[in-house]
């Protein structure tokens, strides 16, 4: 390399933030424990919609928009089911 030059290397571990993101979607599914199933259904969505979505989107070249989309479509899903499952169970 010449003098004043700049590297521009990757980082050598490729899925340091597909593994921070796993970390995180699993941190909020076990913080939400003891909320409602409302609550507790869409963080479970959000995270695991998230993953799904960050697995997809690296296939086509867009992991962060794979995982935005995941993650709003895994948080509705969840937050209607974890309804859905209160209302059940109350007898609703």
């Amino acid at each position: 390399m010449f003098r004043g030059q700049v590297s521009h290397r990757r980082s050598s571990l490729p899925g340091v933030k597909t593994l921070s993101a796993a970390v995180i979607a699993g941190g909020l599914t076990l913080g939400s424990a003891g909320c409602n199933n409302a609550l507790e259904g869409g963080l479970s969505g959000a995270g695991l919609g998230a993953l799904t979505g960050m697995a997809v989107g690296s296939a086509f070249g867009h992991m962060g928009s794979g995982a935005a989309i995941g993650a709003a479509a895994g948080a509705l899903g969840g937050v209607i089911i974890g309804d859905q499952n209160e209302r059940r169970s109350r007898g609703y």
